[in-house]
Parts: C-alpha cells; structure tokens; sequence
C-alpha cells in the first residue's frame, strides 16, 4: 500500500537510533491496543461461525488477516523487543458452522456486521489517543498505520452496511 510508504517517510526523519525508553502512557496505549486486537480477533472468530452471509464471512476474515493480525504481529514484536511483557489472550476460536444456535441467543448477520464496524471506529479512535500521546516517533509510527489499516477496513465495512439497509445513520439536521 502506497500510504504506508508515504507515512514511513514522513516519520522517517524523527527516527534515530538512540531513542528515549517508552513513556507510561506509550507502553500503557501499546499495550491495552495488543490486548484489544486480541480480543476482536476472538469475536471475528465468532462471527465467521454464526454469519449467514458468505460476504460476511468474507469480510470478517479478511479483516482479521489484514488488519488485525498483522497490527497484532507488530504490536506483539514491539513491546518483546522492547521488553514489555505481553497481555494474556485467550485461544483462537474454531472455525465450525454454529448455525442452529437459537435466533435470541446469537447474533444476526446485521449486528456481526454493525458491531464489526463499532469495533473499527474504536480502534481508528484508540489509536488516535495513542498517536497523540506518543513522543517516540516510532510509536507514532505504530499508531499511524493502525489508523490508516483500520479506516480502510471501516470503509469496506460500511459500503457492506450500505448495501444492505443496516447502516446506523443519525437523522438529518434540517434548520
């Protein structure tokens, strides 16, 4: 993707290699971003067994394969070359057909696909909290990709919920 070159040169003339330890806040954002990868991938898991629509499946695991994983992978090579330990995850969920879970006790396609896009906006919104808060200029580095990763999922989400009549959109302002 051209935009992570364009982003690598702009951060590239703040990168030098005596670099200051990890701030607090940097570890903290790091850290709690990793731990919230984790746990989305766990839900994307879910939703891949309990998604009706093959499109929707589709999308769940090409999220998961190109956003969150590698953000995870980056993330979890960060903090060990940094020394920061690792948050605990939970295990992978198998994949199955868990289609015959009764309709009040699993979430429908709608809300698989409204909640993934939730999730997204979170993560674009942490990510800017991280980004903000950084002083080294390779975890700005870190944050803006995460941005740049999870808004052009957001924005393959949103066409989905366009197409199918389950985008959440406020009512119009008229003065």
């Amino acid at each position: 993707m051209k935009l992570f070159d364009l982003i690598q040169d702009v951060f590239e003339p703040f990168m030098d290699d005596k670099k200051r330890p990890l701030n607090v806040m940097e570890v903290s954002n790091l850290w709690f971003f990793l731990l919230g990868t984790e746990t989305t991938m766990r839900n994307q898991e879910i939703g891949c067994n309990l998604a009706q629509d093959l499109e929707l499946k589709q999308i769940l695991k090409d999220i998961k394969d190109t956003v969150h994983i590698p953000i995870r992978d980056e993330l979890k090579e960060f903090l060990q070359k940094e020394g920061i330990p690792l948050p605990q995850s939970t295990p992978e969920k198998p994949a199955g057909d868990f289609r015959n879970i009764p309709e009040g006790a699993k979430l429908n396609d709608e809300e698989l696909a409204n909640l993934m896009s939730y999730n997204l906006v979170l993560g674009v919104t942490y990510a800017s909290k991280g980004l903000t808060e950084s002083i080294r200029a390779d975890v700005g580095l870190i944050f803006s990709k995460i941005i740049l990763r999870m808004t052009a999922a957001g924005l393959t989400m949103k066409q989905y919920l366009d197409r199918h009549d389950w985008l959440r959109v406020p009512p119009f302002y008229k003065a």
